[in-house]
């Protein structure tokens, strides 16, 4: 099976190849905005082929972009209204069943493209050289500039790896250009052989993450200073609102990156300790789709400090980010990750399976079981239990030689099927074969 990476290379250009790539790069910008107007007047067309037939030569006469990025730009145009055209229809159908109240803007005028950052398409737009440059088209002709990147994408690149589009990214505050190249890296197909261990992650704002194994190992990931931090931004992102000068708004935008940028590397500092710790081992993760919603406080005046308060940081929390790069940093080293039900992993008894609210105490930290009493930390409850389920799926995955890597959650009677066999899982750390 094959994996998608992105590599990033930085361009060491000329002060003649800086400004030949930037006026490219602001063109090119200028380009998407008129397709985006143009296809607002349509009727919010997010056909491409009708784009391209519509905008091809004024792309070309009025903007002189080279033929295969006057053909990328109406691409991504429809790409960015057939996405708009799919929120308004889903909150649709959650106003018709009560759900929400409010209406989606999203196309109640043409979407602006502010952001510089062009499309290359491998072959035509660019191609990598010896010697570690490659070659990108710009508006004044092919340049051909050399590169750095991290030592195993640049061997990658040069050896074997399948290269798709990549982007011209700008660091304005650094100034510096950086080329995103996708690559498709070959691994070998898993099979249950190949993994001789089974481990469950549990993922939570206080921490990050928990891991256990069916053997009672555990590790805790937390990271004090980024909750710290965040909240930190909070308050002064409130001071520089109200505020609402043009130099608070220069700052906004500062403090949103630097940000995400800190959340970014926290989730690929703690993935990456998980899989070197746990080397060809099957993942569990919580299949957590559409959990902000179910977990959002009231919202507006009527809302208390403390419950606003409570949205904000959920809404910042970053589960999916750090799910997906432990999922494809788990395949690049012989491991995998799988989805599992999310439903009662932090209110069921690994022990005796007892399940209700009241096992988490005020919904802290502390889990004790009514029935047996129980005691444990309550994320580790959540990674066993996830851990049994995971392993749950193993068994099955070896019987049938079918793998269900995510959990069909719109059949109701599956569902609780699946359930009915959770509940009668029990943990034991003893693993040895009985008489």
């Amino acid at each position: 099976m094959k994996t998608a990476i992105t590599a990033k290379l930085k361009l060491n250009t000329t002060p003649e190849q800086f400004k030949a790539l930037r006026a490219t790069q602001l063109t090119y910008r200028d380009a998407l905005n008129s397709v985006s107007q143009y296809a607002f007047e349509h009727g919010k067309m997010s056909n491409a082929v009708r784009l391209q037939e519509g905008t091809y030569d004024e792309i070309r006469l009025r903007f002189h972009l080279p033929s295969q990025m006057a053909c990328s730009v109406p691409r991504q145009v429809g790409a960015i209204y057939k996405a708009l055209w799919t929120k308004v229809k889903s909150n649709a159908q959650a106003r018709k069943a009560g759900k929400t109240k409010k209406r989606y803007k999203g196309l109640d005028k043409a979407p602006t493209f502010i952001s510089p950052t062009l499309t290359y398409q491998y072959k035509k737009d660019y191609t990598f050289k010896k010697e570690q440059r490659v070659s990108v088209l710009t508006l004044e002709g092919r340049l051909v500039v050399p590169y750095t990147g991290y030592d195993k994408h640049v061997a990658l690149i040069q050896r074997g790896a399948e290269i798709g589009a990549s982007k011209l990214w700008y660091d304005k505050p650094k100034k510096q250009f950086y080329l995103l190249v996708s690559l498709e890296v070959e691994t070998p197909d898993p099979i249950p052989e190949t993994h001789k261990q089974v481990i469950g992650v549990d993922v939570g704002m206080r921490y990050l993450a928990v891991t256990a194994t069916m053997q009672g190992d555990c590790t805790f990931h937390a990271d004090i200073s980024t909750v710290a931090k965040s909240h930190h931004y909070a308050r002064l992102r409130k001071r520089l609102q109200k505020k609402g000068t043009r130099s608070a708004i220069r700052r906004l935008i500062a403090l949103s990156g630097r940000e995400r940028r800190l959340k970014q590397n926290t989730n690929h500092v703690v993935s990456k300790r998980i899989i070197q710790a746990y080397q060809e081992s099957l993942i569990g993760l919580e299949h957590l789709t559409d959990i902000r919603e179910r977990t959002t406080r009231r919202k507006g005046k009527k809302a208390s400090t403390k419950q606003r308060k409570a949205n904000r940081t959920f809404s910042k929390w970053s589960f999916a980010e750090l799910h997906s790069m432990i999922a494809y940093k788990a395949l690049l080293n012989k491991s995998m990750a799988i989805k599992v039900d999310a439903n009662y992993t932090s209110q069921a008894c690994p022990r005796c399976g007892h399940t209700c609210k009241e096992n988490r105490p005020h919904k802290g930290l502390l889990f004790v079981c009514q029935n047996c009493q129980y005691t444990l930390h309550a994320d580790l409850v959540g990674a066993r239990n996830i851990a049994m389920r995971t392993l749950l799926i193993r068994q099955d995955w070896i019987g049938t030689g079918v793998l269900s890597v995510r959990p069909d959650v719109s059949d109701d009677e599956a569902k609780a099927a699946r359930l009915q066999r959770y509940a009668e899982l029990r943990w034991s750390s003893d693993t040895s074969p009985r008489l």
